[in-house]
């Protein structure tokens, strides 16, 4: 019989070679060290094969996309995985709706910490994703060959919208049902299609339990399936259609210019997924997500609000139904829709701010102030009635 140290060394070697032959059948090679193997890591993975095998050495700088892009991604997967969560626990029904939502907060595990990275990841993704696109047009990286890729950056940005907007009325409190009454009643201003839509998007004339039902499908079904898809689309595109955009002047004339996606962007990509995670992680633990009272359609809050990226238009309404409700986002949209089409010169393509693009980056700054200070007013100094009050300025009690 062999002595106990024998045996222990024996079961110790037998398990370090499972384990080996484990790992063997999961990565069939050893760590890749020559150019070869790291270029053959990019096209036989299975996540890493939408990546071209080289990237330029320009394109991987923190200061050209500063990540946007990649942040906007993450965050999506992250609302996924926790929006796979939540479903578990919650309800799509008026009686138990906001009960479900309680329940989440203190009694299910991790359950206030997932839902609160499930609402500000949902706020991040809004303003990634228009941050995205404020860096695409600054570089002027929407002109040909991409002017497509740039109106499926527009779709995506109104597809963040509606993820956003449809699952602002799941908790079913105060907040969100005004302010899901006051949006859609914004959409009603469009003329022949407006109140149709919004009794198609309610199931009825009111906010309600069929309200709640769609809200819900939409929300994790509909509207999700077919951002994934364009998601994956569109950052075929961006490979396809030569990578980040680079001012001609600077395409590398031999190799040296070039860099393996393996294994510089690849842990690139990571550092920023983990900071992001991280960065989620933190705010949702310091502060959480709103929930008020219990939806009370008989009790309008005052001021009713709609969600903080729709308080521009709300703004705007509140001056003109026409103008806010129908002309501005109209107008906006298809301007966004035929940018590149109607701007195509190569001047300034790749680069930040480039002189030879002054009037239309004058143009952009311009809309861009506005939706921010309209926003502003509506989130900081419009009160009771919609009037204007100064931040520090309380409002007035109820009659």
């Amino acid at each position: 019989m062999k002595p106990p140290r024998e045996i222990v060394q024996t079961i110790l070697q037998e398990l370090r070679g499972s384990l080996y032959r484990i790992y063997r059948s999961i990565f069939r090679g050893s760590y890749p060290a020559t150019l070869r193997q790291q270029l053959g890591v990019v096209v036989n993975n299975l996540v890493l094969h939408v990546h071209p095998t080289r990237v330029y050495r320009r394109s991987i700088r923190p200061a050209g996309t500063f990540g946007l892009g990649l942040i906007c991604f993450y965050l999506f997967v992250i609302e996924w995985i926790t929006g796979v969560y939540l479903m578990f626990y919650y309800e799509p029904s008026v009686s138990a709706a906001y009960g479900r939502i309680q329940d989440l907060d203190s009694v299910v595990t991790f359950g206030r910490v997932v839902r609160n990275v499930h609402r500000w990841g949902a706020e991040a993704m809004v303003v990634f994703v228009f941050l995205h696109m404020c860096r695409v047009f600054y570089t002027g990286a929407y002109k040909p060959p991409r002017e497509f890729n740039w109106v499926l950056g527009v779709i995506l940005l109104l597809l963040t919208l509606a993820l956003s907007f449809t699952g602002y009325l799941l908790p079913w409190d105060q907040l969100s049902f005004w302010a899901v009454t006051v949006g859609t009643n914004i959409a009603s201003y469009a003329p022949v299609l407006g109140p149709k839509f919004r009794f198609l998007l309610l199931g009825g004339d009111t906010v309600g339990s069929e309200a709640l039902l769609r809200f819900y499908t939409l929300h994790v079904i509909a509207v999700p399936t077919v951002a994934a898809l364009l998601i994956n689309y569109h950052i075929w595109r961006v490979i396809k259609d030569g990578g980040l955009a680079r001012p001609p002047q600077q395409e590398p004339q031999s190799a040296d210019g070039v860099v393996p996606t393996f294994p510089l962007v690849v842990y690139m990509e990571l550092l920023v997924f983990v900071v992001v995670t991280v960065g989620l992680l933190v705010v949702s633990l310091l502060f959480n997500a709103p929930l008020e009272e219990e939806a009370n359609p008989l009790q309008p809050s005052n001021p009713s609000k709609a969600p903080w990226y729709f308080l521009g238009l709300q703004e705007l309404v509140s001056y003109s139904a026409f103008w806010g409700g129908v002309m501005v986002p109209t107008v906006l949209t298809l301007f966004l829709l035929v940018l590149p089409y109607i701007d195509r010169g190569p001047d300034g393509v790749g680069e930040w701010f480039a002189r030879k693009r002054l009037g239309m980056i004058i143009l952009w700054s311009l809309l861009l102030i506005g939706i921010v200070v309209t926003i502003l007013i509506g989130v900081y100094f419009r009160g009771p009635n919609w009037n204007f009050y100064w931040p520090w300025n309380a409002w007035p009690g109820p009659d």
